[in-house]
């Protein structure tokens, strides 16, 4: 099995402002996607298209991902549930093993199961210790 895991920040609305202010710090490549520049962007209210669905900095060795908020108003972000572990996998097999090895325990209210999406498998949870896990194989 070949993972790869990275930092991942949730803000609320302000992730394209964050990710420049860190890109213009750190330097290296930043890559911005906005929620109503894909293929989603139709099972989200239109208020919401402007938001980032994913943004990625490297340089170097450095490197992390980022997006804005997506779930309010059903979950409100709050200090603790803004941070995760995001693990991308080559294959959907080695992601489903450790998914649900990760998710046994897991909070079933935010427990979001592996699932086709245009972007890839994806899938997230909070396991038994309260951290949050993104999952995505493409």
């Amino acid at each position: 099995m070949t993972f790869k895991s990275t930092p991942y920040l949730l803000f609320d609305g302000n992730c394209e402002e964050a990710m420049t202010f860190y890109h213009d710090c750190i330097g290296g490549e930043l890559t911005v996607t906005k929620l109503g520049d894909t293929p989603m962007k139709g099972q989200f209210p239109v208020e919401k298209h402007e938001r980032v669905i994913n943004a990625h900095l490297k340089n170097g060795d450095l490197e992390f991902s980022a997006s804005d908020w997506m779930a309010s108003p059903e979950f409100d972000p709050v200090q603790g549930n803004t941070t995760a572990i995001f693990v991308e996998s080559l294959t959907s097999d080695d992601a489903r093993t450790v998914f649900n090895s990760l998710a046994v325990g897991s909070d079933t209210l935010r427990f979001q199961d592996l699932h086709e999406m245009p972007i890839g498998m994806y899938g997230q949870f909070y396991d038994r210790f309260g951290v949050q896990w993104i999952f995505l194989s493409r």
